[in-house]
């Protein structure tokens, strides 16, 4: 009889293999125009004098920050006074995408999983990988899967480009098959042992395998959905041109990053990505930026390095902007409009503007999805208070077919004719 180490141990050898963290237990037909999701943040948040417009309502003009933006205004909207009602400082950036920190996360129904894995979950059954993640240099903690364990991006384009491009050797396949097939045989006799074990337990511990149970069935259904692709190449991608010379900068390594998603979209491969701005990230090659990121935000309104934090948050929104064209210029298969028409894509952070330290007005811009977009809005309700982000996730869960009354915090759902909860 296998122990639960033993178990454990032979789970990590199927763990390790792409995107098993990143589990799926979608139960319904996706459509053959597929809704994507994109998600773009920082753990900064934005200076709000230079992201936030002055004017609200669709004619408004583009602050400097979001200035790479001006080609599609009538397609973004930008929601002022958002939050996840939660005290300003560090640490509260990682509930960006749950609205949920983890030590409160039980309280939830959904724990403080993101909103792009719960998608992921859905939308991953049809593609070669559920979702992907990246962050040049060091991780930010943006993504959180089912059992809130925090889903490490790519920091290194080669990695990534390995991951999402680089096919198997034939051995490498047949290994990858055997390592399969040996994880599915740890699943049988998991299940085996587990239906003795739960008529002997307590109705608390019944309760605790029950979500051991859930886990059980997302690691047999990913397993088999792992296995239908080992036989199949992958796209063909050239990254090698994105580092001709010796110079590596971060406009090329954010370049090939964006331009991998948008080729993985394109060819199905995911529906689901998120890209991460480290805090550690040299951007003296941005011009008119010789600090760091991270210092830059402890300016105290000091106008050069307030300036110089303007040019890496708009460098920022410049790589998104690029991105955004590329699937604005490809025609959505099956369907009217381009790619860009039916991606979801948000940028923001789970900080308001790192200067301050403040979480009460979180900078947030929704592009694309096929929505009718509302330009600038103030998401204030009647008596002043800040409309929580989690209405947004809800709308936005929405539109991927999850029929969700409530998600999290969400005090209603946001809607983007109006511009209002």
């Amino acid at each position: 009889m296998m122990n639960r180490r033993s178990v454990l141990q032979a789970f990590g050898g199927a763990l390790t293999l792409p995107l098993l963290e990143s589990v799926s237990s979608g139960t319904t037909t996706v459509p053959s125009a597929p809704t994507r999701l994109l998600v773009v943040g920082n753990p900064f948040g934005a200076h709000p004098d230079h992201f936030f417009p002055k004017e609200f309502g669709k004619d408004f003009r583009f602050p400097k920050t979001l200035s790479s933006l001006e080609w599609m205004q009538d397609r973004v909207s930008i929601l002022s006074h958002t939050d996840h009602n939660m005290k300003s400082g560090h640490g509260r950036e990682v509930a960006f995408l749950s609205g949920v920190l983890p030590e409160t996360s039980s309280a939830f129904p959904e724990k403080n999983m993101s909103i792009d894995q719960i998608v992921a979950r859905r939308t991953g059954t049809s593609t070669r990988f559920a979702s992907v993640s990246a962050c040049m240099e060091r991780s930010i903690r943006m993504s959180w899967n089912a059992n809130g364990v925090d889903i490490k991006p790519f920091t290194d384009a080669q990695r990534m480009y390995d991951h999402l491009f680089l096919n198997l050797t034939a051995k490498q396949r047949e290994e990858r098959k055997r390592l399969l097939n040996q994880n599915g045989s740890v699943l049988d006799a998991v299940r085996q042992q587990f239906s003795g074990v739960r008529k002997r337990a307590s109705k608390n511990d019944q309760m605790r395998l029950d979500l051991y149970a859930d886990s059980l069935r997302e690691l047999e259904k990913n397993l088999v959905g792992r296995s239908q692709w080992v036989d199949k190449d992958k796209p063909a991608f050239d990254l090698g041109g994105y580092f001709k010379g010796s110079e590596i900068t971060i406009n090329n390594r954010y370049s090939a990053v964006f331009d991998m998603v948008a080729y993985a979209f394109q060819t199905d491969l995911t529906r689901v990505a998120t890209i991460g701005f480290s805090p550690e990230l040299k951007y003296t090659d941005v011009k008119g930026v010789t600090r760091g990121y991270h210092a830059c935000t402890h300016n105290g309104k000091q106008e050069d390095t307030v300036s110089e934090l303007v040019a890496i948050e708009a460098f920022q929104i410049a790589q998104l902007s690029r991105c955004l064209k590329k699937l604005d210029e490809i025609p959505e298969p099956n369907a009217d409009g381009s790619m860009l028409d039916h991606t979801v894509v948000i940028f923001g952070s789970g900080m308001g503007y790192g200067g301050t330290h403040s979480n009460r007005n979180l900078p947030i811009l929704v592009a694309g999805g096929g929505f009718k977009h509302c330009g600038h809005v103030d998401t204030r309700d009647s008596s002043g208070d800040n409309m929580p982000l989690c209405n947004l996730y809800l709308t936005l869960l929405r539109k991927f077919g999850l029929e969700y009354e409530q998600f999290n915090q969400s005090s209603g759902s946001f809607d983007f004719a109006t511009g209002k909860a």
